[in-house]
């Protein structure tokens, strides 16, 4: 049984509140040894893409888990290049099929993209209405985007997934998000490594709870009430990444942390961000 806190979505469904991500993991054996090893630590949500090309490998070893469908939060996402109400269907469609399942728990819209996102929220909608999905929401949403969003949809989305890290604490979109009730989830939660774990402040709130900068850093996305997906194919850290429930951040030591914010970006930036991965 996994020992991951839960926390309940503005729709009532519960999704654990650290989940594994398969961005970059290689579809077959990489993906499917790491999804396999990650249910086996405990992790209950899984987050995979239509882009990552990885959706059969994560289906497969969901399968030969052993564990129940049910007990699984299964995420995907509609790319980009598949925007647009039909086409939304179609890609959701495709989805299933690689993923071998006959639902999802939470399909997002990956990035707001142009001008297609609001029609392609509808179709989640739909999916929704069709209980295809168990909870709709987007990633990368700036709020003006959210705010564009919510005036011209009916549903208000369960998840905003976005870059979120000490380098980038993302505090105005946090607020925002909390006042309405969408829970904030991070990508890149650990800064994608390219950024040195071994800051000064890591270092020495490593040193005093006994824990790894990383174990620090997922300890406080989670005070925070952020939802943080790690991604490893290293399974000492695929464990280690998840074991974080058994010490508490300081009130100070958070501030330390908040302290850190650069309000510095390691990926693309929502608002250019059109086509493909810079």
């Amino acid at each position: 049984m996994s020992n991951i806190p839960l926390w309940k979505l503005n729709n009532g469904i519960e999704i654990p509140s650290v989940g594994y991500g398969v961005f970059k993991v290689k579809d077959g054996d990489e993906v499917y040894t790491s999804v396999l090893e990650a249910l086996k630590a405990g992790y209950r949500l899984i987050d995979t893409a239509a882009i990552y090309g990885n959706e059969e490998g994560v289906g497969r070893a969901l399968k030969d888990s052993g564990i129940p469908r049910e007990e699984i939060f299964l995420t995907t996402k509609l790319w980009n290049s598949d925007q647009g109400y039909e086409s939304a269907f179609r890609a959701f469609e495709v989805s299933l099929e690689k993923l071998g399942t006959d639902y999802v728990d939470l399909y997002l819209v990956h990035w707001p993209g142009k001008d297609k996102y609001v029609e392609s929220y509808k179709a989640l909608e739909k999916l929704l209405q069709e209980k295809k999905v168990r909870a709709i929401g987007v990633c990368n949403f700036h709020i003006h985007h959210l705010e564009k969003l919510l005036a011209e949809t009916k549903i208000i989305p369960a998840i905003n997934q976005i870059e979120l890290h000490p380098l980038m604490n993302q505090k105005a979109i946090r607020d925002y998000c909390r006042d309405r009730g969408i829970q904030v989830e991070a990508w890149g939660p650990l800064m994608q490594g390219k950024e040195d774990l071994a800051a000064p402040v890591l270092v020495a709130l490593s040193e005093k709870y006994g824990k790894s900068p990383a174990q620090i850093i997922l300890r406080w996305h989670f005070q925070n009430g952020v939802l943080a997906i790690p991604k490893s194919v290293t399974p000492s850290r695929i464990k280690e990444n998840i074991s974080i429930f058994d010490f508490e951040l300081s009130e100070e030591d958070m501030a330390e942390i908040d302290g850190m914010n650069q309000n510095k970006r390691l990926s693309a930036d929502p608002d250019t961000m059109m086509n493909g991965f810079e």
